[in-house]
């Protein structure tokens, strides 16, 4: 096998020293204090902001934090909003905060939300799709999880034991899907690597044990007013996965380990936003998060 990566020996997986190899090679890029953590103190006059744990690497530097309301009506059902599962995926953490700072208390009356900006602060520093041990966050919602930042916020769902009527967790597609995070995934397990194609534009990735067409044309319908769909490829596909309606396909959730079925709502969708695109800006990419959320809950409360 031809190498295609700087690390590792090509078809063999990676090894503690490797991991370490590439550990030492991300460098920080930007401020989890500056960008996410000021803005969630200056929700703290609005809502209920709790640390629900921290990064083993670095304590200090890396609190986690949940938004919940003061005073939760018990009456209402609850909704699971979580951004920077992926840390690199900027839009996510963004449109999670935009969400919390603008709209967030219009739907108090009406239902309860947890919202979980950024899962994975390490990664949000370094850009980068996994935690500092080479371990995907999204690939990890799974017992005993390996991997701290899907651990933690597991057992904060465990200690407030809520049922959940939706979940949103908000992510992106990047061009460095293709030209960075596929061949390092490749690499640390040893595969080849395979070329694949970044959709251009918006799209959502249901639960294909329980897909809820109409929840997810809901969310499209939204985001469209916004920004952009991606269209199919030839295939009739967006990233490997069939189209089963206008810019949505679905995973096997549960299986893989995502954030999307961490609880068991009935309601549930990863978004996916595409912030390379010609056609958008960093802010339209925040905007399209927000309108996503927003056209889920609109969805969940009509009924």
């Amino acid at each position: 096998m031809e190498r295609f990566y700087p690390i590792g020996i090509p078809g063999e997986p990676w090894t503690d020293a490797d991991k370490a190899a590439w550990f030492a090679q991300q460098t920080h890029k930007r401020s989890y204090a500056e960008q996410v953590l000021a803005k969630i103190d200056s929700l703290r006059d609005r809502f209920e902001v709790t640390q629900y744990g921290a990064l083993e690497l670095d304590p200090e530097r890396y609190p986690l934090f949940a938004i919940a309301p003061r005073t939760p009506n018990p009456a209402n059902p609850w909704a699971l909003i979580t951004g920077g599962v992926h840390g690199y995926e900027t839009s996510g953490v963004q449109g999670a905060l935009a969400f919390a700072s603008a709209h967030a208390a219009s739907y108090h009356d009406r239902i309860n939300l947890l919202i979980a900006p950024c899962v994975s602060p390490w990664a949000y520093e370094v850009i980068h799709r996994w935690n500092a041990k080479a371990i995907d966050p999204n690939r990890s919602f799974v017992e005993n999880s390996p991997c701290g930042e899907s651990a933690a916020l597991m057992q904060l769902l465990k200690e407030r034991n809520l049922s959940f009527v939706m979940h949103m967790d908000l992510h992106e597609t990047t061009d460095t899907d293709e030209t960075e995070f596929r061949p390092a995934k490749a690499a640390r397990d040893g595969t080849a690597s395979e070329p694949g194609t970044i959709p251009d534009g918006f799209y959502t990735v249901g639960d294909s044990e329980l897909p809820q067409d109409a929840f997810q044309a809901a969310i499209i319908a939204s985001v469209e007013q916004v920004t952009h769909i991606a269209p199919p490829d030839e295939n009739g596909q967006i990233i490997g996965a069939d189209v089963t309606q206008s810019g949505v396909i679905n995973y096997a959730a549960r299986e893989l380990g995502l954030c999307m079925r961490v609880t068991d709502a009935p309601f549930v969708s990863t978004t996916e936003v595409y912030p390379d695109s010609p056609k958008v800006t960093d802010e339209d990419c925040n905007r399209a998060q927000v309108a996503a959320v927003q056209g889920a809950l609109d969805f969940v409360l009509s009924r």
